[in-house]
């Protein structure tokens, strides 16, 4: 019984670098992405085969294959050019990293207040749009993200939520005039 706790034990331990490559390939490649179409020369949201990256690069043979593409189901036979864009890039064109990259050093276009740091867990700072509402990340496809952001203000989190309640329950809100200090005499 104790041989074959180690070799089993033996097992595990070979077999761990090869896994952990594995897995910071997996890591590494998951998420949405927005390339440039090599066909189009417009921007398009893609997501890597994650699983397929992990298993070829712990075989050694890194190779990567879209597992979407938002010109699919019409060009799904395309050649991929532009996954060269994701293996030059890999976190570059990251749709996380992009709006990190733009909301770092922002301040609320509303309020005036620096927008926080963002945790992904945690409420997401917002966007005004042109004609002076404001959206959430969830609400943009990703392949226009390079418009938007172009085109879009930062707001903060709490800008959001008021401006946003006081669009769907105008008739809850009482617009006060501003408080005059009182001086004294």
């Amino acid at each position: 019984m104790t041989i074959l706790y180690l070799v089993l034990g033996f097992l595990v331990l070979s077999l761990l670098p090869v896994l952990v490559l594995a897995l910071r390939e997996f890591l590494r490649y998951r998420g949405t992405r927005v390339v440039t179409c090599p066909e189009t020369r417009q921007p398009v949201a893609v997501r890597v085969d994650k699983e397929h990256a992990a298993v070829s690069s712990a075989l050694g043979e890194e190779h990567l294959r879209l597992e979407s593409c938002t010109r699919w189901p019409e060009k799904r036979h395309c050649g991929q050019e532009c996954l060269a864009q994701i293996e030059e890039s890999p976190e570059g064109c990251l749709v996380r990293n992009m709006l990190l990259r733009w909301y770092d050093r922002a301040f609320c276009e509303l309020c005036r207040q620096p927008i926080d740091a963002i945790h992904w867990g945690d409420n997401k700072p917002a966007l005004l749009t042109p004609d002076g509402r404001t959206i959430e990340w969830s609400e943009i496809p990703p392949e226009t993200l390079p418009g938007v952001l172009a085109t879009h203000q930062p707001v903060c989190w709490n800008c959001h939520v008021a401006r946003t309640f006081h669009e769907r329950f105008p008739d809850l809100i009482i617009d006060l005039p501003p408080r005059r200090e009182h001086r004294a005499s």
